[in-house]
């Protein structure tokens, strides 16, 4: 297949898997006529028509609600959620409703609920967050973080044909600033496993979504002082690909958590307690981690700057730790 950005491979994958099963549908504001705030659902109303391609009223509980509706009725939907942050609005739906559905009537709820996360694009404390923390914690549900396009597009086919609910988290600073060539329509990325980034020796930094591009960055620039990073991409948030984290760090013996999500009990609290559980007696330093401050998320760009972890970040906690 050709080279697609980030944004293009999750509208392929969709694309593809309502073309393949007439039971995927999408649904949410502004998804049809206007083809979405980002436009990944565009052109989407003139291929499929409005019974699949739905436009929704200004409420996330009703999206949620209807869609965990169809699903126990046999459809598979996509509910976008116009910024993740709003997905708040039915997060009574998604923790209470869809994730228990199976525990306690034995029924499938084969939906997808996807939509932008994150910040780089000063979009200020409501339209910035990285709300995965909330979703793992609850049993039921499936949470995946791509990082490049292969995965974007990999990891939308396997949510949609999944018959767990599944919370897919794009990082709309990525949507149309990466490319990657994509392999061909039967494609998928299995929900549960993490991906080696990079191969090193020295300490492992696990990772997720945008901060995949930054940890590798400054794995390069590490490189030229002579200590070798190791990039974990996560990728799978809820399953934890556990034998991969343990497997690293068998090689290095130092793990650096990184992700822009808060510090307080993000993913990285359950990633170093694996590894404290799990690996202690193969630590040769203390887990570190690398995230955003306990604040919310400031909309003032330089503010936004100083708040997101980088590169520079990373490298210096690298350094601390490769010298430990």
């Amino acid at each position: 297949m050709a080279e697609m950005t980030y944004l293009d491979a999750i509208k392929t994958g969709m694309r593809e898997e309502m073309e393949r099963d007439e039971s995927v549908y999408i649904l949410g504001e502004d998804i049809g006529v206007y083809g979405g705030a980002f436009k990944v659902t565009a052109g989407f109303l003139d291929t499929f028509g409005p019974l699949r391609v739905i436009d929704t009223p200004l409420s996330e509980s009703a999206i949620i609600g209807a869609a965990i509706g169809s699903a126990l009725m046999g459809q598979r939907p996509i509910a976008e959620m116009q910024f993740m942050d709003f997905i708040t609005c039915g997060f009574n739906q998604i923790v209470n409703m869809a994730a228990k559905m199976h525990y306690r009537n034995d029924l499938a709820v084969p939906m997808v609920i996807r939509g932008p996360s994150g910040g780089g694009t000063h979009g200020g404390p409501f339209h910035s967050q990285n709300p995965e923390a909330w979703f793992v914690h609850t049993p039921g549900l499936k949470v995946v973080a791509p990082s490049n396009p292969v995965d974007a597009y990999g990891l939308i086919k396997s949510a949609i044909r999944d018959n767990n609910p599944v919370l897919y988290f794009e990082h709309k600073y990525l949507y149309r600033r990466l490319k990657d060539e994509i392999p061909g329509a039967d494609f998928t990325v299995p929900i549960g496993e993490a991906r080696v980034a990079r191969e090193g020796s020295d300490l492992t930094i696990y990772t997720y979504g945008w901060m995949v591009e930054q940890s590798l960055l400054a794995a390069d620039d590490l490189s030229r002082e002579d200590i070798s990073a190791e990039v974990i991409d996560l990728r799978s948030l809820q399953p934890l690909d556990r034998e991969t984290i343990l497997r690293s760090i068998e090689k290095t013996s130092k793990a650096l958590i990184v992700h822009e999500d808060v510090r307080t009990l993000g993913m990285g609290a359950e990633v170093a307690a694996i590894l404290a559980e799990e690996a202690f007696d193969l630590l040769d330093g203390p887990i570190m981690r690398v995230t955003a401050p306990d604040t919310p998320v400031p909309f003032s760009p330089p503010l936004e700057k100083a708040f997101l972890p980088n590169a520079d970040k990373i490298m210096t906690a690298a350094r601390q730790l490769a010298a430990y």
